[in-house]
């Protein structure tokens, strides 16, 4: 019994801290033990939490891991698992509903605070579209592929379909690079050239492509990228 009232003074305390100055007083470690308290609140589950952290590597590591890898560590199973996936889905639900609803999309960053959730912590990449109307307003967000950890393969086919289902005039593309480094590859000029030109056929803008990594973001907007390839596609 005084372990366990420990376990519960112990739980006050995270509660009452988080209450007093919000989850920037919470360490990783912190957080991964109060979700797993949720599941199974009798039990102590800092060990847990520090041992998840110590194979998967990060706090959005953990929650990105598939539940067959994370009910290997002891003492971890579903029940305790389910808050972790929960609070995940719902910060993805709500980050895309705000991205959706926003009246309007007004630069490179913007956009990348929301996706960097969906995207920055993949074990493969992942690329999604935003499809906007004339006014830059977001018709929709969607997955278009998942692909291996080094490329994805993207048909710009597939893109333009999304794009005439939606009405859109404009997209913006994204992916993210596993490795971290958010560095266009020479495929992913290439893509973006390719859309470029079938955007002109098609009368459908690409505004801009954005790759995702920890270690931030590249806009081929922001860094001229774009404007080079589109000279570049216009001739001389």
């Amino acid at each position: 019994m005084g372990f366990r009232r420990d376990v519960s003074g112990h739980r006050e305390r995270l509660r009452q801290r988080f209450l007093q100055y919000g989850l920037e007083a919470f360490t990783d470690e912190d957080v991964l033990e109060m979700l797993l308290a949720f599941g199974t609140p009798r039990r102590d589950t800092r060990g847990m939490a520090r041992e998840l952290l110590r194979r998967f590597g990060s706090l959005p590591q953990v929650l990105e891991a598939p539940l067959e890898e994370l009910t290997q560590v002891p003492g971890v199973g579903t029940r305790n698992v389910l808050p972790l996936k929960f609070v995940h889905e719902v910060a993805r639900r709500y980050l895309r509903r705000r991205l959706e609803t926003r009246p309007q999309l007004r630069n490179a960053r913007e956009v990348c605070e929301y996706l960097a959730h969906e995207l920055a912590d993949r074990p493969q990449e992942v690329v999604l579209a935003v499809f906007l109307d004339a006014r830059k307003r977001v018709l929709a967000l969607e997955e278009l592929f998942r692909g291996t950890l080094t490329e994805a393969a993207v048909y710009p086919r597939e893109v333009f379909r999304l794009a005439f289902t939606h009405r859109a005039a404009a997209f913006i593309l994204a992916h993210n690079h596993p490795s971290g480094d958010p560095s266009p590859s020479s495929a992913d000029i290439s893509l973006t050239r390719r859309l470029l030109l079938a955007g002109r056929l098609l009368h459908t803008r690409l505004l801009d492509h954005l790759i995702l990594g920890r270690e931030g973001y590249f806009s081929f907007a922001e860094k001229g990228l774009l404007a080079q390839l589109e000279e570049e596609l216009s001739g001389p």
